[in-house]
């Protein structure tokens, strides 16, 4: 057998001790963990542990595994949602399969756990949204998917939104621009697949008897098409209207979470004609300034929110001070008074049923709510201390990521 693992190999080492001659179906279940909110493949996929980190081993044809390693450190290295490769064995005993080695995507979910959990999307059109930008950021880097699905993408939650990761690229192709016929039919295969996942929904009564699975993946193409068209036309304006409308142009894709690349400006005397490369942004433009200001590294709506907290602390620390404030101190400041704090208010008992910054996102919201009520703000702590009593312990035991102890395969 051989072995090819990323580097660093060391983050391999435990894994090597696995019976990887055996088929994997028949592998001891004492070196297994189960996951309960992964989701459904056609392949042979177990989950294992090792130094604290959490991995999918996937058993598939060798040529299939190589390919797929291949694309997914490639995505890795570009920033594209996806999940993370490890590494692969191959030359198994007696022909088997390969095994492919991925990084468990921690606080991941699959859209079946999602509609059939304590947190059910009641709404799959949040999760279509997630779904075609996934798609169209796929897209606008050359990667043609090929099997697009709720069922091969994993979603996390993002600041009460979700955030969407490619699963499985097995039939993912790369190239340096994708044809306009080779995108519909990606979508096309798309909106068949959505279709088919949540007729299968609706079969197992998963689904809310008011929706319609045809008519929502219809709406596919129809999204799709709209977001592509927002991040790549043209745009025509008059001369005079030039400065401001580059601008607007401009920061309307940095909304949506995209970058830009080379911008063309063509004018003459009719006017002017504008034309953007948009990229796939990645970590995104306030994931990169929280992480400036405070180390911290999480999603990119999770940090939109933590950053207008971050700033209304400054604007307090400023008040409260009679005078300017660097930013750089108000960073290191709200971290080590108010944000690590909060999320260490969280007892063990509740520790990982959250992302740490979901967590904070929530309380924030908790806070919002009880003030409402109140009719006054009634302050951090005492939102904190509400939410660990009363929102927190609701939140079921199996969103615990596997690699947060403590964890449980039990039913919350």
């Amino acid at each position: 057998m051989r072995y090819l693992f990323r580097p660093p190999g060391t983050e391999a080492a435990g894994l090597l001790s696995l019976p990887w001659h055996q088929p994997l179906e028949e592998w001891d279940e004492d070196l297994l963990i189960e996951v309960p909110q992964r989701g459904i493949s056609r392949h042979v996929v177990r989950f294992a542990a090792s130094e604290g980190r959490v991995y999918a081993l996937k058993e598939i044809a060798e040529p299939l595994a190589r390919h797929e390693y291949a694309l997914l450190a490639e995505f890795e290295g570009e920033g594209l949602p996806s999940v993370s490769v490890l590494g692969i064995c191959v030359d198994r005993p007696d022909d088997q399969q390969a095994i492919l080695v991925t990084r468990y995507l921690e606080y991941s979910m699959s859209y079946r756990y999602l509609f059939s959990g304590p947190r059910a999307a009641d709404d799959p059109m949040k999760l279509l949204d997630t779904l075609v930008e996934l798609l169209v950021r796929l897209h606008l880097a050359g990667v043609y998917w090929g099997d697009c699905s709720l069922s091969n993408t994993l979603f996390r939650l993002d600041a009460g939104t979700f955030t969407a990761y490619l699963v499985d690229a097995e039939t993912a192709e790369r190239h340096p621009t994708l044809s306009a016929r080779k995108r519909a039919y990606d979508v096309d295969l798309a909106r068949e697949r959505v279709g088919a996942e949540l007729m299968d929904l609706q079969s197992g009564e998963l689904l809310s008897p008011e929706i319609d699975p045809i008519e929502i993946a219809d709406s596919l193409p129809v999204r799709y098409q709209a977001l592509w068209e927002e991040v790549t036309r043209e745009e025509v304006f008059r001369a005079d209207e030039q400065a401001i409308r580059v601008a607007e142009r401009l920061q309307r894709i940095n909304d949506l979470g995209f970058d830009v690349g080379e911008i063309e400006l063509v004018t003459s005397g009719d006017g002017a004609r504008l034309r953007v490369e948009t990229r796939v942004a990645e970590p995104g433009q306030h994931r990169r300034e929280l992480v400036r200001l405070t180390g911290l590294e999480v999603q990119e709506n999770q940090a939109q929110r933590l950053l207008n907290d971050l700033w209304s602390y400054r604007a307090y620390l400023e008040q409260r001070g009679g005078r300017p404030v660097p930013e750089t101190v108000a960073g290191h400041r709200w971290l080590t008074e108010v944000y690590q704090p909060v999320v260490g208010a969280v007892p063990d008992e509740l520790a990982g049923r959250l992302e740490p910054a979901e967590v904070f996102h929530e309380v924030l919201e908790h806070r919002w709510f009880l003030s409402e009520q109140a009719g006054f703000d009634v302050g951090t702590w005492a939102a904190v201390r509400s939410y660990v009593q009363h929102v927190l312990p609701r939140t079921p035991v199996q969103l615990t990521t596997p690699s947060v102890p403590p964890y449980s395969s039990e039913p919350g």
